[in-house]
């Protein structure tokens, strides 16, 4: 680290390049949320389409009702 002491006019730019460069990361990240709120959206669409279009198959077409087989219980002897 260097020992020198720094003017008064240095410290106010050292403080101002990073108050900017702060600045712009925060845009960079909340632009990144942004991007990526919007596909969550985009996938939750995509599926809650798919989701309504099986339901509505499902609907029109009713399960037949499963047939349960019995089995003989064998006894050990």
């Amino acid at each position: 680290m260097n020992d020198e002491t720094k003017s008064a006019a240095e410290l106010k730019a050292i403080r101002l390049s990073r108050k900017q460069a702060q600045d712009a990361d925060g845009i960079k990240a909340m632009a990144e949320i942004a991007a990526a709120d919007v596909a969550i959206r985009k996938r939750t669409a995509h599926l809650r389409a798919l989701r309504l279009a099986k339901e509505a198959a499902e609907r029109d077409k009713p399960v037949e009702p499963k047939i349960k087989k019995s089995r003989a219980k064998k006894k050990i002897v």
